[in-house]
């Protein structure tokens, strides 16, 4: 009794042991943003350990998109849900930020005492290309799956064009949904057009072939129209009974009044600073810096060369680049400082996730929302192309990093269950090898 208690609890443990065992693995390795963090998941969760298919991936990518906070935390936690329940949420996102906040809290702490930042971009040259041939190999994978038809790749041309003309990313992924929503009534309308016509037609072939035999056709017309008069008395004593559609808002209306007024700097108010830009923070965690200029540099809280500083720590650390709160809480208020910092920003990621991923296969269902899922799917896998090639070119300058890029297709593509820490772990030796030739 006792044995097959045990042997249950740990049976109970294995997800969540699994969890935590392969986000803090990508917590640790995962460079290069949103995009290349997305990408890392898609192999691990999807083609090594199956929990869950290609299509459901592609929407939790395409709800999350249009959430605020970090879209790789937030997906990371749409994974753990999927493994191990509420759980299993809690334990991806903690583990999938703590590396990267345990690294930033070593950098603020010799940023306080020094003054200054490591050397360490010859270590990250090579990393930068070997992301950008991950995430190549995703995209591959989440194309084939989103561009289900003509119409979703012309509407996934037209967001990559629009994204490089300027066009906020938010902006283009409502869009593609509303588009998506409106194709389909169309669609569904012509359809019934030609449900029509077919009928219209057919009834003119009936009345042709009626006219051979005038005195049948009058009978057939009479017992018709009296069929037709009944059958009008009929559907008037049917009462219609339309079912009502619920909209859900998950805009954080109290998270966004938090932040008081008071001009004495306390562990309180840096958490509701940062819970207030966790709770509007849409798009890419760069946007984070904007914010911060506003809240901090303008009130004369933070200088703009320590918030530079803190750009730079986001640019050469893993993980999710808002894990820089952690750092700018620091130069703020030390250790208690940078803790409020960070569950304030990261706080608000854990609710929202909580309260849409339950929704998630509920949309599917829906054939208006199924639409409105696939648009916004093929938006997202434009928005994420349109960042590598923006990656491509930063990173892909010289025939280092041309060599670097073509090794890491090829072992990307080539060896499909190969751990991506590898490939990362690779790009970084090569580069600083390749450095000193």
């Amino acid at each position: 009794m006792e044995r097959d208690r045990v042997m249950k609890n740990k049976s109970e443990q294995t997800p969540l042991k699994e969890v935590a065992g392969l986000f803090f693995k990508l917590g640790s390795i995962a460079f290069g943003g949103p995009a290349a963090h997305i990408a890392m998941m898609e192999k691990e969760v999807v083609e090594k350990r199956k929990w869950m298919d290609h299509q459901h991936f592609l929407d939790l990518i395409g709800a999350t998109n249009l959430i605020p906070g970090p879209n790789s935390s937030e997906m990371a936690m749409h994974c753990g849900h999927e493994r191990a329940g509420w759980k299993g949420l809690i334990t991806a996102g903690i583990t999938f930020i703590v590396p990267a906040v345990a690294i930033t809290m070593v950098f603020a702490w010799l940023y306080a005492k020094y003054g200054t930042l490591p050397a360490a971009e010859s270590y990250f040259y090579g990393i930068k290309p070997a992301v950008v041939g991950i995430i190549l190999y995703a995209l591959y994978g989440l194309g084939k799956k989103a561009f289900k038809n003509n119409m979703l790749i012309v509407m996934g041309l037209v967001t990559l064009g629009v994204t490089f003309l300027g066009v906020g990313e938010i902006t283009a992924l409502f869009a593609c949904g509303f588009a998506g929503i409106l194709i389909f009534f169309i669609s569904k309308l012509f359809s019934k057009n030609r449900s029509v016509n077919k009928n219209v037609k057919e009834n003119s072939h009936v009345k042709s072939k009626a006219k051979e035999n005038t005195e049948i056709i009058i009978g057939k017309e009479a017992e018709a129209q009296k069929q037709t008069e009944e059958n009008k008395e009929e559907k008037l004593k049917i009462k219609d009974n339309p079912k009502g559609k619920k909209l859900l808002s998950i805009i954080p209306l109290a998270l966004i009044t938090a932040v008081t007024g008071a001009t004495t700097l306390s562990v309180l108010k840096i958490f509701l600073i940062f819970l207030k830009v966790g709770a509007l923070l849409y798009g890419s965690g760069y946007v984070l810096f904007a914010f911060l200029d506003n809240e901090l540099v303008m009130e004369g809280l933070l200088t703009r060369e320590q918030l530079m500083d803190a750009v730079a720590v986001g640019q050469f650390t893993p993980g999710p680049v808002l894990s820089t709160a952690t750092f700018i809480g620091w130069q703020l208020y030390g250790f208690w400082g940078a803790i409020a910092a960070t569950v304030g920003i990261f706080l608000p990621s854990f609710i929202l996730v909580g309260m849409l991923n339950p929704l998630i296969p509920k949309l599917r269902k829906s054939k208006v929302m199924a639409a409105f899922l696939d648009a916004v799917n093929v938006g997202s896998v434009a928005v994420i192309m349109a960042v590598v090639i923006q990656m491509g070119r930063d990173a892909v300058t010289d025939w280092r990093s041309v060599l670097i890029l073509i090794v890491s297709i090829i072992v990307s593509f080539g060896f499909k269950k190969l751990n991506s820490a590898f490939i990362v772990i690779g790009g970084s030796l090569a580069g600083w090898l390749l450095l000193m030739i």
